[in-house]
């Protein structure tokens, strides 16, 4: 048996300090996660259960160390944003997984941008549409190598920031997260089996904005270092 056209290469993460890679299998997203974003998006951050949206594991665009991945400002927007988020990349399988055992799911962290393009993101939102042509486009989901938890340990704090051409625009810690990687991870198995290959963004802080051609991005988490981004 043959394909009828070549299958596209698996997306992988490389693994800090090793030679490895980490498949991806599915990209999850956690929507308003912490407080201060949820107002400045017009929500009452008071603590609902989460909700979560999808990008294709091609949306996933791997950043390595002391690389700028020069990022093309996407078609048909004009108001693209940055999102800083620590991501957690899932390494046991699991559905309905008790909350004092979610972190032994978590294989490892890093840092992620999710790539915005919010005019379309709020029209759909107004329209009461899906949000995927906003969120879900080609190369939306920068992400740098992935620690393995064994040697960073898990989140429950840590700085978090973004600067647009050295200037900053977001700085929180990892303690403002309404829901923690924990009860997110114990959440979300309630309602898709987690394998493998999972990757989760957990949620951006307060301070999202616009980038237009020429501006750089550096983005990172405590313990995780930084990952840069130039948009083209």
């Amino acid at each position: 048996m043959s394909y009828v056209f070549p299958p596209e290469a698996p997306v992988t993460l490389s693994v800090a300090g090793a030679a490895d890679l980490f498949p991806v299998r599915r990209v999850y997203c956690v929507g308003r996660n912490y407080a201060a974003h949820a107002r400045e998006m017009g929500f009452d951050p008071d603590r609902e259960p989460p909700f979560f949206f999808c990008k294709p594991d091609n949306a996933v665009v791997p950043v390595g160390y002391g690389e700028t991945l020069e990022l093309e400002y996407p078609a048909e927007t004009s108001n693209y944003h940055y999102e800083a988020e620590l991501v957690a990349v899932i390494g046991k399988s699991g559905a309905n997984i008790p909350l004092e055992q979610a972190l032994d799911h978590v294989w490892g962290y890093a840092v992620g941008l999710d790539m915005t393009r919010r005019d379309l993101q709020m029209k759909m939102r107004e329209m009461g549409r899906p949000w995927e042509i906003g969120k879900a486009f080609d190369r939306s989901a920068p992400i740098g190598p992935v620690h393995p938890a064994s040697a960073v340990g898990h989140f429950e704090q840590g700085g978090i920031w973004l600067t647009v051409n050295d200037a900053s625009k977001q700085k929180s810690d990892i303690t403002h997260l309404i829901w923690s990687v924990a009860e997110t991870v114990a959440y979300l198995s309630r309602f898709f089996r987690l394998e493998p290959g999972d990757v989760i963004f957990t949620g951006t802080p307060e301070g999202v904005g616009a980038v237009k051609k020429g501006d750089l991005i550096a983005v990172g988490v405590e313990r995780l270092g930084e990952l840069h981004v130039k948009i083209v």
